[in-house]
């Protein structure tokens, strides 16, 4: 049976920007809705405020006779919008060849608010083309009724929010995308063609859902057969530290290719780290390794960094010398970091790593793993003969068993093997 349309009521001109209480539908989650009518003549207005919907809630009803009243109406409370699209747009003429120059307008002044295109019975085609510009809906006038546009309105409202959170979730996905192609991107790809040195490497973030920390590491073979490894850490662990790691790990690369190393390496890349840092206060820990081209024997350089473990087949895994340990970088202007020879052997694995490795808990007291706890963990991990990535992924499985869930600093650890 039709719907019959109630009597339509004028609406003083003393009510015109007046908040209305109209018995229509509530909202979808039970608030109280609030409608903005924009119209030149609100006393033609098909919104009739005895209408009531099934629950009986009210919809509040502003109205405004052109956009400057609305734009003073429209606070955060509005939920949709009712446009006039005969209203002219501002600093357009009637004779505008635009004939949504006013919903344009709207869309821009209202981004976040669902809005409802009101127009003429004959003109479905302009309302269709106000959808595809942004409206939610079209409403004809001369076939509107109370059911319908109290309907309407809560349609336009869900249908707001569904666009808008289906929008905010396509952004959030492709901003999570772009930032793993440009993580993945500064993370390093070893240099090694030429070299029989088998290389690994494990890499967690201390940031929630990141994939790059301060933590950072490369390693590049040179044209006379040396092997050049490194690792470092850039203190903390956010975005700015991420990308100071990324220029020094850069850095050493161009450093190490043409031709610089231990003490030289490493004042120029204080260097870097100093004009770089966003704060004087940040400093960067650095471990380098030269490994001759025959590959029994290494040079070392620590700036205030943890020292190598080292595993040979006679051996336990053990820590190489770090007696002449100089500062970090960013530390003390004018510094010196000695270059240490140590012996490897014709068979070894050597095992660079950064201090969120070994400053996880250990279950007994609070107490701090430590080197020695990560000796005794490798040193397991050994005896159940697991090596290259298998040794990697198990040792730093077991560390955050240790500490009992996620570590909270930037774990990086680098491996490099030689079986000849």
């Amino acid at each position: 049976m039709p719907v019959p349309v109630p009597r339509q009521r004028e609406i003083p001109a003393a009510e015109s920007g007046q908040a209305q209480n109209v018995s229509h539908g509530g909202g979808p989650s039970g608030a109280q809705l609030t409608l903005l009518l924009i119209e030149d003549d609100p006393g033609g207005s098909p919104i009739v405020p005895e209408l009531l919907d099934a629950s009986g809630k009210p919809i509040r009803v502003r109205t405004a006779r052109n956009l400057t009243e609305a734009e003073r109406l429209l606070t955060d409370d509005v939920h949709c919008i009712l446009l006039d699209l005969t209203l002219p747009a501002p600093g357009r003429s009637g004779a505008d060849d635009d004939e949504l120059a006013v919903l344009r307008h709207v869309l821009e002044l209202a981004p976040r608010h669902a809005v409802l295109a009101l127009t003429a019975s004959g003109d479905a085609e302009r309302g269709a083309e106000a959808v595809r510009v942004g409206a939610q809906d079209y409403l004809l006038r001369d076939e509107l009724d109370g059911p319908l546009l109290s309907r309407a309105i809560r349609y336009a409202v869900e249908r707001k929010r569904s666009d808008t959170a289906e929008r905010r979730l396509a952004e959030g996905r492709l901003r999570a995308q772009e930032n793993r192609r440009l993580e993945r991107g500064l993370l390093p790809t070893p240099l090694l063609d030429g070299s029989m040195l088998r290389f690994a490497a494990r890499y967690r973030p201390g940031r929630s859902r990141a994939l790059l920390g301060g933590d950072f590491y490369d390693a590049v073979r040179t044209p006379d057969g040396t092997v050049h490894a490194m690792i470092g850490d850039v203190c903390g662990h956010g975005p700015d530290e991420a990308a100071l790691g990324v220029e020094l790990r850069i850095a050493w690369r161009a450093l190490t290719l043409a031709g610089l190393c231990g003490d030289d390496l490493l004042n120029t890349l204080q260097q870097v780290l100093e004009h770089e840092r966003p704060d004087d206060e940040i400093f960067a820990t650095l471990c380098t390794v030269d490994i001759a081209p025959d590959g029994r024997r290494a040079g070392l350089c620590l700036a205030g960094h943890p020292s190598p473990l080292v595993m040979t087949p006679d051996r336990p895994a053990r820590l190489l010398p770090y007696d002449n340990n100089g500062p970090a970088l960013g530390v003390l202007s004018g510094a010196r970091w000695p270059r240490l020879q140590v012996e490897l052997g014709p068979r070894w694995s050597l095992m660079l790593y950064t201090d969120g490795l070994i400053e996880g808990r250990t279950g007994r007291g609070g107490e701090r793993l430590g080197q020695d706890g990560m000796l005794e963990v490798v040193r397991r991990q050994l005896a159940e003969g697991l090596r290259g990535e298998d040794l990697l992924r198990e040792a730093v499985h077991e560390v955050r068993t240790l500490n009992g869930g996620e570590l909270t600093d930037d774990v990086a650890v680098v491996l490099l093997d030689r079986e000849p």
